[in-house]
């Protein structure tokens, strides 16, 4: 009987132990990923040459621009992240927002306003693309920029 107790609290503990392990693993508590899935998600990629000093475009960036779009606490936007390349004077600003909708929300927003006007003066827009599916509507509003528009057809996500 006291074989067969132990026995018992042996496999018992194994089994705890093992499905700690697997909970504790990092690999499955990660997202899982999609094959072919498009996720309405839409990236902006925003190409831009610059003739101003080089510490005038970080202030700007750091200072004013990302701390304003930070600031709107919207979970719709993803990412928005500034890189240069200081020896060519050009860079490229990365937006990701959560779908179409929160783009034109902020794009509304956004365009006109004190902090677009002064992006246009220290940036000159070389190419706007975007990547995932926008309204109509909105095309239209940015036709200006010359958009190149990609629609999503497939990958890992």
């Amino acid at each position: 009987m006291k074989k067969i107790f132990l026995t018992l609290i042996f496999l018992t503990s194994v089994t705890s132990c093992s499905e700690v392990k697997k909970d504790n693993n990092p690999i499955d508590n990660k997202m899982k990923k999609a094959l072919n899935l498009n996720n309405d998600q839409v990236t902006v990629l925003v190409e831009v040459s610059y003739s101003s000093d080089l510490e005038v475009i970080k202030k700007f960036i750091r200072d004013e621009q990302a701390p304003l779009f930070f600031n709107l606490d919207d979970p719709g936007i993803i990412r928005f992240e500034w890189f240069l390349n200081e020896a060519e004077k050009t860079g490229t600003l990365i937006e990701v927002f959560e779908n179409s909708n929160v783009w034109e929300e902020l794009g509304n927003k956004v365009l006109g306003s004190p902090i677009n006007i002064k992006f246009r003066e220290l940036f000159k827009i070389e190419k706007l693309t975007v990547l995932g599916d926008i309204n109509e509507n909105f095309k239209a509003k940015i036709q200006a920029m010359n958009p190149v528009i990609k629609s999503y057809v497939g990958g890992i996500n």
